[in-house]
């Protein structure tokens, strides 16, 4: 499945690089609001950055293949836990006027990191391997973007997969992202 969802990237990426000199490379960061579908868990306030790669096919659409790193998670009232993933979206961008556009795309995460912290913001456990090293997930979001190159945009992501890996367990761990970002396209 991830050498389907590879190569299918990479060719489209391959064919939309045809007309390279529209072709716009950018960074962004912001912030985010992560939680979990679990019950009894409060938001993680955190942080994302990466580079993004824009691919007009028209006027009014676009794809925007992304590398972030995103720091998300949840916590509770005794512990934080804190999963890091190296995020890669494909956004569809329709551009519903000149600026302002609507996005979709399919997300693959990979996580690099996770721990169990107190509320003292000590490390109680390193918790990688209660998590599955993989997640999939679907985002929507809006962005605008400026004549200058700076852009803003605000994005959800529905993760689709449970993360949760301890056997006997029903616990349920999927990721629900509410992304602020700020970026710069050269």
């Amino acid at each position: 499945m991830i050498k389907k969802i590879a190569l299918s990237a990479i060719t489209l990426i391959t064919l939309c690089t045809m007309n390279a000199q529209d072709v716009a490379f950018g960074i962004k960061g912001g912030g985010n609001i992560a939680n979990t579908c679990s019950p009894n868990t409060d938001p993680r306030i955190s942080f994302h950055f990466g580079a993004v790669v824009e691919l007009p096919l028209s006027y009014v659409f676009s794809i925007q293949p992304e590398l972030t790193y995103s720091a998300q998670g949840a916590r509770n009232s005794d512990i934080s836990i804190n999963t890091n993933f190296i995020n890669v979206p494909i956004m569809a961008k329709y551009y519903v006027i000149e600026y302002l556009s609507l996005e979709l795309g399919p997300q693959i995460g990979f996580l690099i990191k996770s721990e169990a912290k107190n509320q003292n913001n000590t490390v109680i456990r390193n918790s990688k391997d209660r998590f599955k090293p993989i997640e999939y997930g679907v985002n929507l979001g809006l962005g605008y973007k400026l004549e200058e190159g700076f852009n803003f945009a605000m994005r959800f992501n529905f993760g689709l997969s449970n993360i949760y890996d301890l056997e006997n367990s029903d616990a349920e761990w999927k990721n629900r992202v509410f992304q602020f970002s700020f970026g710069y396209n050269f």
